[in-house]
């Protein structure tokens, strides 16, 4: 418990007091966010505002789980490892990607920065070496950082994505990979629209899961073979990094809440979206983060609906999308609308939250 505290603790202080510096280097150097002209008229206001704030949430998780480990380490108890050390990088990778993203958007004062097949293909190379890697490094009880098998809580035995192995599984396991990267990534970006809207829902999430990654470690399979014991391979690491994310986030939330005076950009929803989704895989809760990062979900799957209804019946299911927009453009308020979604975001994380505590529940009572 004494990693958690310090990682939140170190990550919340680091990003709070940096994002500051950058909203001033930004500012004097005139770079700011460029606004849709056919966009929400509302979000002209907008127009100039600091972004690329991620760079602060990025730093905060980065200085939290290097500090905390560095620190733990010279105790003699525990210290870094494959599966945090993965997730750190498929975190970094994706940030990587929308730092340049932003930048091209800055320094060309344009609202496009990478074009759709450069971001593709850097999302597809990272998430394969991402899924290359995860299933290398067994420790001294043969668990590697992820499970080829589909899971919810924990493992579903019955679906293996890797079909026993060879190099078709790989292939079907990798796509997988891709594929659940790729969805959290571009979801918490497109729910990134609304002052504090991602920056608080990604909070709570990794709030969740430093309690699931908590309880797993204390519950490990590793410990004690038990009823309802967990077989994953770093969970105290796991809680370590979800700790630093929910620091780093709520630092940031801080000066992003609205009115926002900076934007976290393309770097900053990029990096957390693969912080959410190599979290899933490491913690053996693929699906299980789909009930907790609802919010998100209900973001991207309105996208999805508004594209597929408009090109198949030319006409549109919202007034805008991502849905956020939608109940802008019906008149509510921005503030309204981002803490009514929040609420959302908290409904979704306690019903997450109690159905991994139930599963427990029944397994251990058994």
């Amino acid at each position: 418990m004494q990693q958690i505290i310090i990682s939140g603790g170190i990550a919340f202080l680091v990003s709070i007091f940096l994002t500051p510096l950058l909203i001033r280097y930004f500012t004097r150097r005139h770079l700011g966010q460029e606004i849709r002209e056919e966009g929400l008229q509302s979000h002209l206001r907008k127009r100039g505002t600091p972004t690329m704030g991620g760079i602060a949430i990025i730093a905060g998780i980065v200085v939290a789980y290097l500090v905390t480990n560095i620190y733990t380490y010279s105790t003699g108890y525990g210290g870094f490892t494959a599966s945090g050390l993965l997730v750190l990088g498929l975190t970094l990778g994706l940030g990587a990607t929308g730092f340049a993203d932003d930048f091209i958007k800055l320094y060309k004062g344009r609202n496009l920065g990478l074009n759709k097949t450069a971001k593709l293909i850097s999302q597809l190379v990272i998430a394969l070496v991402f899924g290359l890697l995860v299933l290398q490094f067994r420790d001294e009880n043969g668990l590697t950082p992820a499970s080829t098998q589909l899971s919810f809580i924990r493992d579903i035995d019955t679906v293996d994505l890797a079909f026993g192995g060879g190099i078709l599984g790989t292939i079907v396991f990798l796509i997988f990979i891709y594929i659940v990267v790729s969805a959290w990534s571009n979801a918490v970006n497109i729910t990134d629209g609304l002052d504090g809207l991602a920056a608080g829902a990604t909070a709570f999430v990794m709030g969740a899961y430093t309690v699931i990654t908590f309880w797993q470690f204390r519950n490990s399979c590793d410990t004690a073979v038990e009823a309802g014991c967990y077989t994953v391979r770093d969970p105290l690491d796991i809680a370590v990094l979800c700790a630093a994310g929910l620091g780093a986030t709520l630092g940031f939330l801080w000066w992003n809440a609205a009115p926002a005076k900076i934007f976290m950009g393309d770097t900053g929803s990029l990096a957390l979206g693969g912080l959410i989704a190599g979290l899933s895989v490491v913690t053996r809760t693929e699906l299980l983060m789909i009930v907790i990062g609802a919010l998100f979900v209900i973001e991207v799957a309105s996208v999805a609906i508004q594209i597929a209804v408009f090109k198949t019946r030319g006409r549109r299911v919202f007034k805008m999308a991502p849905i956020h927009h939608h109940f802008e453009a019906l008149g509510w308020a921005e503030t309204t609308v981002v803490v009514r979604f929040w609420l959302i975001a908290v409904m979704a994380v306690l019903a997450g939250t109690a159905i991994f505590y139930g599963d427990w529940l029944s397994l251990a009572e058994v």
